[in-house]
């Protein structure tokens, strides 16, 4: 049976756990903690998660979306990187079944997963569930959907102008790299805008909630391949293909079809990116 849900702490519980491990909210970690209790249920319920489900949680704070995902009996593998806090989680969720706790960065060298998480998810097939520290969001989601395919769905809340990147459509300013990887892996999916009310403290940009969930048939099974081609290619994304590609030195062995020559990158769908890409050999 799944342990009895932890009753959501109240913002004057935050501020005295944080007191008491001699802790302050530190902008360097972006750590902005949800304080409504609704939106920390709707998450979970968003994930799909319940009895028996791996989750990794990435900056569980003061363990408010930690205690809900235990409640409803899942396992928590929980990484945090403030010596403080990681302090309280122990203190919070020490002896109890399920729980987990990571102390360090949740990436070693940026683009990939710390080794200590890759040994504790141990292959199983997990999700993450994250009020996601905003400087870890992107290269975590990216390196989970490029390299990490146990991963099932993430439902995060992260910056809205990384939700609306994820989402962007050709030719818009929002896309590039991120949408390109991010639509060709997996379905991705708005829950709710979150001012910044919803948090504490309040940060200068408006939050988002979202769920990205793997699909079943992905453009490409190389999503690094295709990480690294978007990377370099949309860093001219307002160049004819022609005159970029053969400056990269990796000009397409033939122009895949509704692809021409003149075309630029930032316009072509994430379908017609791919065949690029394996028309240059990057996939």
């Amino acid at each position: 049976m799944p342990a009895p849900a932890l009753r959501p702490q109240t913002l004057e519980e935050i501020r005295a756990t944080l007191e008491a491990h001699g802790c302050a909210p530190k902008k360097s970690l972006g750590q902005n903690f949800l304080i409504d209790r609704n939106l920390v249920s709707k998450l979970v319920d968003e994930a799909g998660v319940g009895e028996g489900d791996l989750v990794l949680e990435v900056g569980p704070g003061t363990g408010t979306l930690t205690g809900e995902l235990l409640g409803r009996g899942c396992e928590v593998i929980a990484c945090e990187l403030d010596d403080g806090l990681a302090r309280a989680n122990r203190e919070r969720f020490g002896g109890q079944a399920g729980f987990s706790l990571i102390h360090g960065d949740c990436l070693a060298r940026k683009r990939s997963l710390a080794p200590e998480i890759v040994e504790a998810i141990g292959g199983r097939p997990f999700a993450l569930v994250a009020n996601l520290p905003y400087q870890a969001a992107t290269p975590l989601m990216l390196t989970l959907l490029a390299d990490h395919p146990a991963c099932s769905v993430m439902a995060v809340t992260i910056q809205k102008e990384v939700a609306d990147r994820l989402m962007a459509t050709p030719g818009s300013k929002a896309y590039g790299s991120i949408a390109v990887v991010a639509q060709a892996g997996a379905r991705v999916s708005r829950i709710a805008n979150l001012p910044n009310e919803c948090f504490w403290p309040k940060p200068n940009v408006t939050s988002a909630m979202i769920r990205i969930a793997r699909r079943d048939d992905p453009l490409t099974g190389n999503l690094r391949g295709l990480a690294e081609f978007c990377q370099r290619t949309f860093a001219g994304r307002r160049k004819q293909l022609a005159g970029l590609l053969k400056n990269l030195g990796m000009p397409p062995t033939g122009w895949p079809e509704n692809i021409e020559p003149t075309d630029r990158i930032e316009a072509l769908s994430p379908e017609l990116v791919v065949a690029l890409a394996s028309a240059c050999g990057a996939l």
